[in-house]
């Protein structure tokens, strides 16, 4: 996780936050493809990203040729693309946000509800509830993030 978090140029511990927030289902392969079947715009892998933000994510970078369903297989490439979708929303927030949230909430919130919405929060848009909770999820994951992302040994 550090790893892909220093490669893609983002702060691990808002990367471990994210995967925090996104650990609400299981990530068990099989699970997460039957689940697919019966729901086809499902999320898949640890990082929970859907199909349109992993294929915009991975152009021009060295995993281009991955693809998105070896996600729940994958736990490293679903960890590498999430930090550099967070790269990539970075790009997108103004200089200067005018809304009350810092850069760590509006990238949390970018990778909840996507780059416009976080876009919007940025000038001060309110989120809806359930944006509200991914936030306040994230509030409550970011210091056991912080201690995960700190240690020492494997990534």
């Amino acid at each position: 996780m550090r790893s892909r978090a220093a490669e893609a140029g983002v702060s691990p511990q808002l990367l471990m936050a994210i995967l925090y927030n996104e650990s609400y289902k299981p990530h068990d392969p099989a699970l997460e493809r039957a689940w697919q079947r019966y729901k086809p715009g499902a999320a898949f892998g640890i990082a929970n990203m859907h199909r349109a933000a992993f294929d915009e994510t991975k152009r021009g970078r060295a995993f281009a040729a991955r693809r998105w369903e070896e996600l729940p297989d994958d736990r490293d490439l679903a960890v590498r693309a999430a930090a550099w979708y967070l790269h990539d929303l970075a790009r997108q927030l103004p200089a200067h946000p005018s809304g009350p949230y810092d850069r760590e909430e509006l990238l949390a919130l970018g990778y909840n509800t996507g780059a416009g919405n976080m876009q919007a929060f940025a000038r001060g848009a309110k989120p809806g509830s359930q944006a509200a909770d991914y936030l306040a999820r994230l509030r409550s994951n970011w210091d056991k993030a912080g201690r995960s992302a700190s240690r020492t040994g494997g990534n």
